[in-house]
């Protein structure tokens, strides 16, 4: 049977995670932690109703928010507009001079003079059954220059459905415990908002991961979250009359019905 899109959203998250578990090989990493690892796998997301902040354990939605409007909305690479809201998740990475070099934000909006999220969304309102709707993080001219480089994002793709836009995002690397779940959050919501701006409803969005791993120091929080039963899914708004990317911010999200399990904490690998 074809791989459909699920409205289960932790089920889909759980069977990717018994999976590596299960069959991924262990490995040796970068950070020197160690992983449990399995190479091309995919989950689907059906997103048109129900929004997947997974519920076997809190994700913190504000924090994703304002990821996705520093990155993709101010197209920034400087961490002190994060900091200010309170996050320091991009503090272990960030050089001297409070930057990540030329990574996300400025491949989102400026790659080597390219705003890829406004030529996106132009595309898709102009030639909504292009096969040309992507954005790509990954300019191999510069990843020497960035603080990190990028994990998620490779390529994002938008494909258009009757009335609904669906996204299919590669990631070259997804920390399955701590990374994995903001990335579903991240990039379910950027379809939501590319799909506002350009006259559609959200549809489905694809996660394919190329090295899905679990870090070996995660093993034991990975079953706890696996012992507990999914909650009811909640519904993001996104309200506004806005016209045009940049002016999206937090305030304009609103998450109803959001009740997970408390958070499970763990060890960031850097």
């Amino acid at each position: 049977m074809r791989h459909q899109p699920t409205k289960e959203f932790d089920n889909e998250y759980f069977d990717l995670l018994r999976d590596v578990l299960i069959y991924g090989q262990e490995t040796t990493d970068r950070t020197g932690t160690g992983t449990r690892s399995l190479f091309g796998q995919t989950m689907k997301f059906d997103i048109s109703g129900q929004f997947p902040l997974l519920t076997t354990k809190r994700i913190n939605v504000e924090a994703v928010v304002n990821e996705l409007v520093w990155m993709v909305c101010k197209g920034s690479t400087d961490v002190k507009w994060l900091q200010e809201q309170g996050h320091t998740f991009w503090n272990e990475w960030a050089f001297e001079d409070g930057t990540i070099g030329p990574g996300y934000g400025k491949q989102f909006r400026d790659c080597k003079g390219v705003d890829q999220i406004a030529d996106v969304i132009k595309s898709i309102k102009e030639t909504p059954h292009s096969r040309r709707h992507i954005v790509s993080l990954w300019q191999p001219d510069e990843l020497a220059d960035m603080a990190l480089p990028p994990c998620h994002g490779l390529i994002v793709q938008f494909y258009v459905r009757g009335e609904f836009l669906d996204c299919q995002m590669y990631q070259r690397s997804g920390d399955m415990f701590l990374g994995v779940p903001w990335n579903i959050a991240f990039y379910s919501l950027l379809t939501k908002l590319i799909a506002r701006l350009t006259g559609y409803q959200s549809g489905h969005f694809i996660h394919s991961i190329g090295d899905a791993h679990i870090y070996l120091n995660h093993i034991d929080q990975v079953k706890e979250q696996l012992a507990r039963k999914p909650k009811s899914y909640p519904y993001l708004q996104i309200a506004g009359n806005f016209k045009d990317i940049n002016e999206f911010n937090y305030d304009m999200v609103f998450v109803n019905g959001y009740n997970p399990h408390p958070p499970i904490s763990a060890e960031i690998s850097v």
